[in-house]
């Protein structure tokens, strides 16, 4: 079929087959690219907040604030009379007399109440939460337990309230474990007597002063027993 060109030619081009393909191979990175965005699956809208949302409040007193925090969770019911019942977070509110922090606090709770009701899996707060550190360094809670930061003490609070309402699962040391760390922690204390250390055993944590810190479960528990470290909290050994 024969075009006719009314206007004065000012340049041309011959298409080769390499441009051919060139074409093409944009064009199809183009449509799967087109594809992928259609294929992204929405949470739906945001989780009504109903008339009444029951919940837990936690006191926390850390030695990098004046006054006490109270944390506290509400929850709303899913699935109510069903078998699939369960509760989940809906909202969060950190209150406290210390003005200092009060900023970024209600800034951090308000993001954490919308990721809430947004639905879907919000456990992955807890871990980015607890790996907050504070450059000037964390603190050690009752037990012996190592706190990188505040951030982290309200992580670590979601946890124990997802433990509570069943959202998290406790790992804990299974009853041969249980065995080893108990037969552990009498054998060093059995040393300690003999030594002439017996009315300094074990410290106000309930674990032998000196012990190191625990990598796994960040608490000072970890003892050398015959070459090998192991921690008298939740069992993790250097040696298997």
């Amino acid at each position: 079929m024969a075009i006719k060109i009314e206007k004065k030619i000012t340049g041309y081009n011959v298409i080769t087959e390499e441009d051919r393909l060139k074409a093409e191979q944009v064009a199809a990175e183009q449509q799967a690219h087109a594809q992928k965005i259609a294929e992204i699956v929405q949470l739906g809208e945001p989780l009504s907040r109903p008339e009444m949302l029951v919940g837990n409040t936690y006191k926390i007193k850390t030695p990098v604030t004046e006054h006490a925090l109270y944390i506290t969770i509400n929850d709303v019911i899913m699935n109510e009379g069903t078998p699939q019942e369960h509760r989940r977070p809906f909202e969060i509110f950190i209150n406290s007399k210390n003005m200092e922090h009060f900023q970024w606090i209600v800034a951090l709770t308000r993001v954490m109440s919308a990721t809430f009701r947004k639905g879907g899996d919000i456990t992955f707060l807890v871990e980015e939460l607890k790996s907050v550190f504070e450059p000037s360094g964390g603190y050690f809670k009752k037990g012996g337990k190592y706190i990188p930061s505040l951030v982290a003490e309200i992580g670590e609070v979601l946890e124990q309230h997802l433990y509570q309402i069943g959202m998290l699962k406790k790992t804990e040391p299974d009853v041969h474990q249980q065995k080893l760390i108990n037969e552990k922690r009498n054998e060093y204390l059995e040393k300690q007597a003999q030594a002439g250390a017996a009315g300094n055993a074990e410290n106000s944590e309930g674990f032998p002063p000196g012990a190191q810190l625990c990598n796994k479960c960040s608490t000072k528990a970890a003892i050398v027993m015959d070459g090998c470290l192991t921690c008298l909290n939740c069992g993790d050994s250097k040696c298997g």
